[in-house]
């Protein structure tokens, strides 16, 4: 009669999981929405190859210690000590963004939206830009990210990470320079790259009018929910591209319509009163 295999291992495990509660999930749950947000804050600055380097630290002290390589293990624990101590010097700038983020309740939230007066200002910079491009007959093309990031059309680019003015986007755009032919990225309240290179639709019906920056527009718009901005050099003519489709002969009021909903979100929870409200008009009817 051949004897079950035991597996200590799994028996460990099996053990293990069964000490674990609803708290303890929660309790996971909540470290890793924290340390997700932390990456997310240092993910765009300097600060992130510090922290990697840390990491990598560990690690090897981890090793070093489960091999009792003791010269190294203390050298590499001193290290970490000091380093430690050190990093409220060094990421005093991150830790100072964090805290302004606690304090202003948006260590959760996503920041890439504004208040409305923010907003309006934004809208008022690409609208006066694009407008003016358009009567100078300058061509443009102007990527603003939604949900989907486009990181890859992004790095096909240079690196501009600068807050949105008119000024700023007509300098982009100016013929005859470097950044001139390729679509800039606004993320947010920055362009955070220009002379990017977009995608080219497949599309075989679409009109002969429509040029390369049209259709690189549409194929974009494709692949992500980004809008994209096109200002035609040939006739001045502005155009919106958004989930494969493209809308022409746009005026001031229609293109403001569709970007302030880009950095203006509209918060789905009610006031207190307004609950209240919503409820008397109820017991009314």
């Amino acid at each position: 009669m051949p004897f079950p295999i035991e597996f200590p291992m799994l028996s460990q495990i099996h053990a293990l999981l069964g000490t674990v509660g609803i708290w303890d999930i929660i309790d996971i749950l909540i470290v890793a929405i924290i340390l997700y947000k932390v990456y997310e804050l240092l993910k765009d600055t300097r600060a992130i190859t510090l922290v990697k380097g840390l990491v990598v630290l560990l690690i090897v002290t981890l090793v070093s210690n489960l091999l009792e390589l003791h010269a190294i293990s203390w050298l590499l624990q001193k290290t970490v000590t000091l380093l430690f101590v050190a990093l409220p010097i060094v990421f005093q700038p991150e830790l100072r963004r964090a805290l302004e983020r606690i304090g202003q309740g948006k260590f959760l939230v996503n920041d890439d939206f504004v208040n409305m007066e923010e907003a309006n200002s934004l809208v008022n910079e690409i609208d006066k830009a694009v407008f003016n491009m358009s009567d100078k007959k300058i061509g443009a093309l102007l990527v603003i990210e939604k949900n989907v990031g486009i990181k890859e059309i992004i790095d096909t680019g240079i690196k501009v990470d600068a807050l949105i003015t008119s000024e700023l986007l007509m300098n982009v755009f100016i013929p005859n320079t470097p950044l001139h032919d390729g679509a800039a990225v606004v993320r947010g309240r920055r362009m955070v790259a220009a002379g990017c290179y977009l995608p080219l639709t497949e599309d075989r019906s679409l009109s002969t009018e429509l040029g390369t920056r049209h259709r690189s527009a549409i194929g974009l718009s494709e692949q992500c929910d980004a809008l994209i901005i096109i200002v035609s050099e040939e006739t001045g003519v502005v155009s919106v591209a958004e989930n494969g489709h493209i809308q022409r002969h746009m005026n001031h009021d229609s293109l403001r319509q569709r970007l302030r909903p880009l950095f203006h979100e509209e918060r789905s929870s009610l006031k207190f009163k307004d609950i209240i409200d919503n409820w008397r008009k109820k017991d009314v009817e």
